[in-house]
């Protein structure tokens, strides 16, 4: 699902890249399709965005991200310059609706307006309003199941802005957990019976928002954001051995850090993300039918933290392993193997941005 903004004009072999603007920091990566369903990483990179920059989802200074836009850009070595963007799920209405079957596009457009009355808060002039037909409904063959998604146009026009300052030009506007829905189902599609009837957890922590989606066979049964993230233990950590922000998220994820760091700091705050998860998946069972989950991915930067798939995994007692949305990939010579493997988690988003090329 995503708001088009004109896209590739058909051309599957018009390089795309997925751009994932967070709170922390901007992401980029490139695919490319060597065979059939073959993917190959062809460039991946980071950079870290100023505190403040980006606030709940808002973009509070396009000059600032625009420039780490600018950097991550250089940094990775592409030349593409159409680029895929996010949105984050709390900033977009989505809604799926009924409408009978075999209207025109034009009266689709028509209809899905007057639907969108109904549920957006806002004047249909302040808004960026898209829809795509998922198919016949289930029980009137007759009519048609459509998605809209809403947001308001200054959320789409801000990402806009940026990525223009930047040199270049925003050709799709998704939704980051339908990004990062897209990126998973290529992983559960490599489990035992590709992983159907498996009703998979997927928790991405980030630096401040923890976001939970809970699938079954590729649908989405639950999906909620709790405010718990790695900016907290980042914060002791700077606080405990007064270093700055860019060393403590480094030293974070490599362990490299002074004697009674684990028992003092990583420890409680490992504590505090299995409690975390624990409780999210109290909520699913008491907020839907469903009474088992089979498997826990964990993504976001944070997944690599020594101990953390561990403690999890013996809290609630459910198979957990750190997914990497490169899985099965292969890798342009440039990469290094060692060097993605800890930073792969932390690229789910961008990954299904940059999948929006072979849609």
């Amino acid at each position: 699902m995503a708001l088009d903004l004109g896209f590739l004009l058909g051309k599957k072999n018009v390089p795309l890249i997925g751009l994932d603007i967070s709170t922390s920091g901007v992401k980029l990566v490139e695919l490319s399709e060597i065979g059939k369903n073959e993917l190959r990483l062809e460039r991946y990179a980071t950079e870290p965005l100023p505190r403040g920059a980006v606030v709940d989802g808002n973009i509070e200074n396009i000059e600032q991200v625009s420039e780490a836009v600018r950097r991550v850009w250089k940094k990775s070595g592409t030349r593409a310059k159409l680029v895929a963007l996010g949105l984050p799920p709390a900033s977009v209405i989505t809604k799926k609706i009924i409408l009978p079957g075999g209207l025109s596009e034009d009266e689709l457009e028509l209809q899905v307006e007057t639907e969108a009355n109904q549920y957006i808060p806002f004047a249909l002039d302040e808004v960026s309003l898209d829809f795509d037909v998922i198919g016949q409904a289930q029980n009137s063959p007759e009519d048609v199941e459509v998605l809209l998604a809403a947001t308001r146009k200054e959320k789409v026009e801000d990402r806009v802005a940026v990525a223009e300052a930047a040199g270049l030009k925003p050709t799709v506007m998704d939704i980051e957990s339908y990004a990062a829905r897209a990126a998973i189902e290529r992983i559960t599609d490599q489990l035992p019976q590709a992983g159907q009837g498996q009703i998979v957890a997927l928790f991405q922590i980030g630096a401040q928002i923890t976001h939970i989606s809970v699938l079954l066979d590729g649908q989405p049964l639950y999906e909620r954001e709790q405010p718990f993230g790695g900016n907290q233990l980042t914060q002791d950590i700077v606080r405990a051995y007064g270093i700055s922000q860019e060393e403590a998220e480094t030293k974070k994820k490599t362990g490299d850090l002074p004697q009674g760091y684990e028992s003092e700091l990583l420890e409680p705050f490992l504590e505090s993300a299995a409690l975390e998860v624990t409780r999210a998946i109290q909520f699913f069972f008491t907020s839907t039918p469903y009474t088992r989950i089979d498997q826990i991915f964990m993504a976001g930067g944070c997944a690599v933290i020594p101990g953390l798939v561990e403690i999890i995994a013996s809290r609630t007692k459910i198979s957990t392993s750190v997914v990497s949305p490169f899985k099965g990939m292969q890798l342009s010579p440039a990469i290094r193997e060692k060097q993605l493997r800890n930073e792969a988690p932390a690229y789910l988003v961008a990954c299904g941005l940059a999948m929006r090329r072979f849609d």
